[in-house]
């Protein structure tokens, strides 16, 4: 039984779970959560803070002794908004991988959007119809559109509480300037969401996050106060758009000090839960929805939910990721006019390659999915130009927003299909100083047989050609079947490789028509 811990490095708070696979799902073991503000000097000066690396430093090293005494097999650590402004970010990560010897991946509001869709759609009850998400956090807001659960569109905008706290609200209580100030800029930033998200019959709006949560306890307090029906605690108890609008303006006439004593409130949300409450009152109201649901899943929960669906073939997330994954990169094909059809063979053949060769290439099993990705998008640098239309294949897939491959896993199939012309990877060129060293032998394996697999797709007009893979001590036999048209052009080009593939493998290559 695998054992996975996530960590969600936020802009107010750090946050993390752990959770053990039992039956092919996850059974949570722990859950921890500090409230660091890494994003408050961020937002301010655009650097992070001493106090709040030191803060966020202690808590994470908590969460490593935690790691550790549940015996986690995997950790998975990312930051968001603080992290992505940040000028001194690498510095403190360098920091992080020298005191708990984790790889912190700063992931994109739309990686964390879809993320955040991910949790909610593994653990939440009654999303399969049409959902919106909603998560406001320390240092931005993702509104997130989801169907049959499967996620339509994902925007992620500028509008975190502790952003907007420090950027907008300098008096307490705020002055009227400044809120006007903050709900003109909110306003506008939803419209720009809007322009992507349109929440059209939408049967479930779904919240998650602190200020989420502090909004749904207290107005549902207020609620039960004037009446003694409904609950507090009531899971499915939806926060009403009104409810939620009498609460922001009630708060933001408070001072600091009498905010932290409503109840759902707190000390530490009480300094930023007028700029949150905010964001949410003007949002329902932007969309004329009638309310939402708070929702405790999030981040981590979707962080752990892939890390399972990644390791378990047998969970039933799994093929719901792996639908997903595929989507996102036929998507990319279409973005930049690769006709997915004639990439298709290509990545056939590189699977095929991938599990003959098995004995051979001794890649970890998931360079398969990367290889394959790869094999379809080797020719999206054309859409730039045709001229060095391989390096700029290796920039776009490494910039590109593909769910279900992480920054890390991106590189490294971006650096796969980079190398298909007459250069080489080699340790000191810019794109494999990108890829960690204990990498670098994979990606040039992975090479070579994208390599193999392009020389089998030389002709386009033909019928997909059928080989035959036979290994043996010393070499590898490819046993060619013609098309219709022959495959004389084929032969030549995986001729051409056999060079490249002895010096990678320490095996000879032969090739021969059947």
């Amino acid at each position: 039984m695998q054992t996975f811990a996530a960590i969600d490095i936020g802009s107010n708070s750090c946050r993390l779970k752990i959770a053990r696979v039992v039956q092919h799902q996850l059974k949570v073991l722990h859950e921890d959560r500090e409230v660091t503000r890494l994003g408050g000097s961020v937002f301010e000066t655009g650097l992070v803070s001493p106090e709040a690396m030191a803060a966020t430093l202690d808590a994470l090293k908590r969460f490593y002794r935690a790691a550790q005494l549940h015996g986690a097999d995997k950790v998975r650590a990312v930051a968001t908004a603080a992290m992505r402004d940040a000028r001194n970010a690498r510095a403190f990560l360098a920091w992080v991988r020298d005191e708990t010897g984790w790889d912190v991946e700063i992931i994109s509001g739309l990686e964390e959007g879809r993320l955040i869709h991910r949790g909610i759609m593994s653990n939440e009850p009654g999303t399969a119809g049409r959902c919106l998400l909603i998560d406001v956090g320390g240092g931005s807001c993702e509104i997130s559109l989801s169907e049959h659960k499967r996620i339509k569109e994902t925007v992620s905008v500028p509008l975190g509480a502790v952003r907007l706290t420090e950027e907008f609200l300098q008096t307490d209580p705020p002055s009227r300037e400044d809120i006007g100030r903050l709900k003109q800029f909110i306003a506008r930033e939803l419209r720009k969401a809007e322009r992507r998200v349109k929440p059209v019959q939408v049967q479930t709006v779904i919240a998650t996050s602190g200020t989420a949560a502090a909004l749904s306890e207290a107005s549902h307090l207020v609620e039960k106060q004037r009446s003694v029906k409904g609950s507090p605690n009531k899971k499915d108890a939806i926060t009403a758009t009104q409810s939620v609008r009498k609460l922001t303006e009630k708060l933001t006439k408070m001072k600091n000090e009498d905010r932290m004593s409503v109840q759902g409130v707190g000390p530490r949300r009480s300094e930023i839960i007028v700029a949150g409450a905010h964001v949410f009152a003007e949002l329902l109201e932007a969309y004329s929805l009638p309310g939402f649901r708070y929702s405790p899943m999030g981040l981590r929960d979707g962080i752990l939910a892939q890390m399972l669906a990644e390791q378990d073939p047998r969970a039933l997330a799994h093929q719901q990721f792996e639908r997903d994954r595929w989507e996102s990169v036929r998507e990319t094909c279409r973005k930049y006019g690769i006709d997915p059809r004639q990439a298709e063979p290509v990545r056939q053949h590189a699977a095929q390659l991938f599990r003959d060769l098995e004995s051979v290439h001794k890649l970890p099993q998931e360079y398969q999915a990367w290889l394959e990705a790869a094999a379809m998008l080797r020719d999206i640098g054309k859409f730039m130009n045709y001229q060095g239309y391989h390096r700029h294949a290796q920039y776009i897939i490494a910039n590109s927003e593909m769910f279900g491959f992480t920054p890390a896993q991106r590189v490294t199939t971006s650096a796969i299909a980079r190398y298909l012309g007459k250069s080489r990877p080699e340790p000191t060129g810019r794109t494999m100083r990108q890829v960690p060293p204990e990498e670098h032998e994979h990606v040039r394996r992975g090479v070579v047989l994208l390599r193999l697999a392009v020389a089998l797709n030389q002709d386009r007009a033909s019928d997909v050609l059928k080989v035959r893979v036979r290994t043996y001590p010393k070499q590898v036999l490819l046993e060619i079947f013609p098309g219709r048209t022959g495959a004389e052009l084929e032969l030549w080009s995986l001729r051409k490789e056999s060079a490249y593939f002895r010096e990678v493998f320490r095996r000879d290559l032969f090739v021969t028509l059947v």
